[in-house]
């Protein structure tokens, strides 16, 4: 087993549903007077080439065998692309790298979730420790698999009572009396993302393409009325969701994507707003979302509470440095997954270490 210290040096690694790319973020963790402390080093993102964005677009369709050989080949790409930050930015002492995999399946209520890259070869190619496949021991737990983040917030992010990711997903914890609990709220840059692409563009820049749109008030009504709106947590949403319920909806009517891309900032505004209750809230920011002015615009006008972004690289890395994290514990066999916020039968240390 890798040895329990004080310190750790980590690449965490981090591929999100919107398919923006690969986050890379090589940290230091330090655990100092019952605290954790972390220095954030060296970041990177490593965006994904058309060809892999078709491939991870069309992998929950393939086979048995098709979906190894994928995993096989993108465990290997990944490899790749971690030797090549560790060279670029000449990275020494480096104890394991913590991997989250890039999702294809996830339907918590079906005891499914699936993430490719999690594989012994990455330990093999890097020839380095690694830690990955964090989901599936707390969906056999009887868990939601998600949100993983939670503990990086309580233990890493103290000072904040509510963190806000905004990702392929927007999902948010809530700190009350050392309590914490966590959940999706709704898509963002997996709708986005999508539509923006239509129109020849990876992403919304700044939100100039829905900020030129108007809304579709019966769109966005029942975007609204969508039931899962009303479920209590733990519960949280996978692409299938999306493509089921989501896109099907928008779909339906037959409107411009300006007008699509303004109608689903609105609905992603008005659900944040709604998770945001509270007075005197203090609310850390992060995410890809939050290149989209306009889209924060709408949240801060809707909730009337300030979004605190604090540096660049923690909001834009902060899920890769928390996923690096969540190696630490699990290599010192201390809780990483939360049942308050997955829904667990119990707190657990979640994760498998190949070295």
């Amino acid at each position: 087993m890798l040895k329990i210290k004080n310190s750790y040096n980590v690449i965490g690694v981090m591929s999100g549903t919107s398919l923006d790319g690969v986050d890379l973020c090589f940290s230091n963790f330090s655990y100092e007077n019952k605290d954790w402390k972390f220095i954030i080093g060296y970041t990177e993102t490593v965006p994904y080439e058309k060809s892999w964005i078709t491939k991870l677009t069309n992998a929950p369709n393939l086979s048995e065998s098709e979906l190894d050989e994928i995993d096989l080949e993108f465990t290997s790409y990944l490899s790749k692309i971690i030797l090549d930050f560790i060279q670029k930015n000449q990275i020494s002492n480096i104890d394991f790298i913590s991997s989250h995999g890039h999702t294809i399946f996830h339907e918590p209520q079906k005891q499914i979730t699936y993430q490719i890259g999690n594989r012994v070869e990455l330990n093999r190619l890097t020839n380095l420790p690694v830690v990955c496949d964090f989901r599936v021991q707390d969906i056999q737990l009887g868990g939601q698999g998600a949100p993983l983040v939670p503990i990086g917030d309580l233990l890493l992010f103290s000072d904040y009572s509510h963190c806000l990711n905004l990702g392929g997903f927007s999902n948010i914890t809530v700190k009350s009396n050392n309590i914490i609990i966590a959940y999706d709220i709704c898509p963002v840059n997996i709708v986005l993302n999508k539509y923006s692409r239509l129109l020849g563009y990876d992403f919304d820049m700044e939100g100039q393409i829905s900020k030129s749109g108007n809304i579709n008030k019966n769109l966005l009504k029942f975007l609204n009325e969508i039931s899962y709106y009303n479920f209590t947590y733990p519960k949280s949403l996978g692409l299938e969701w999306v493509e089921n319920k989501i896109f099907p909806l928008i779909d339906s009517f037959n409107i411009t994507v300006e007008d699509i891309l303004r109608t689903f900032v609105e609905h992603i505004a008005i659900q944040i707003s709604n998770n945001l209750r509270g007075n005197n809230l203090k609310i850390l920011i992060s995410g890809g979302g939050i290149k989209n002015k306009f889209l924060i615009n709408r949240i801060k006008d809707l909730s009337e509470h300030n979004l605190e972004i604090i540096s660049e690289n923690i909001t834009d890395f902060k899920e890769a440095l928390i996923f690096g994290f969540l190696g630490v514990l699990r290599v010192r066999n201390e809780n990483n997954c939360l049942k308050s916020v997955t829904g667990a039968n119990i707190d657990h240390s979640s994760g498998v270490i190949f070295q």
